[in-house]
């Protein structure tokens, strides 16, 4: 079963999730490609943070699963302490998991919080923050509202 995430649920589901994380006060945020990207632009804009990194990692091959995860970019970090990453989902959990590894392994004088607006308790990663809990497959509207015929 597949449920439709629209704007209104992630302009309302990003303020919430903002609210949550400001306590944490980040210094910078590191937004997961590709579907971390347009929540990482949204709370730098709720947050007013300009230092926004990314990272992209592939697990599939079209349908097939690789054996291991492949994690493109890096980031710099310079004279800060807290990061804060995020995706939209924690779905196996893999990516983010690797992700947050990299991260606090390459520079472990940082603190790193993960966020996701969704969150599979399936997950072999529980991000520090999530606002929903999935059930379903989600089609976000970044990945339906604009397909080309």
């Amino acid at each position: 079963m597949k449920q439709y995430y629209s704007y209104d649920n992630f302009r309302d589901d990003t303020n919430s999730l903002i609210k949550e994380v400001k306590r944490f006060e980040p210094e910078a945020l590191v937004g997961i490609a590709r579907g971390g990207l347009t929540l990482a632009h949204a709370v730098a804009e709720g947050l007013s943070i300009r230092e926004v990194q990314t990272l992209r990692t592939e697990l599939y091959d079209v349908a097939c699963k690789r054996e291991k995860i492949t994690l493109f970019g890096n980031c710099s970090f310079t004279n800060l302490k807290r990061v804060l990453v995020l995706d939209d989902i924690a779905d196996s959990g893999e990516t983010l998991k690797e992700i947050m590894n990299y991260l606090e392994h390459e520079f472990s004088e940082i603190e790193f919080i993960s966020a996701t607006l969704f969150y599979k308790t399936t997950s072999v990663y529980k991000p520090h923050v999530w606002i929903n809990e999935a059930h379903n497959w989600i089609e976000f509207f970044w990945e339906k509202d604009f397909l080309q015929d």
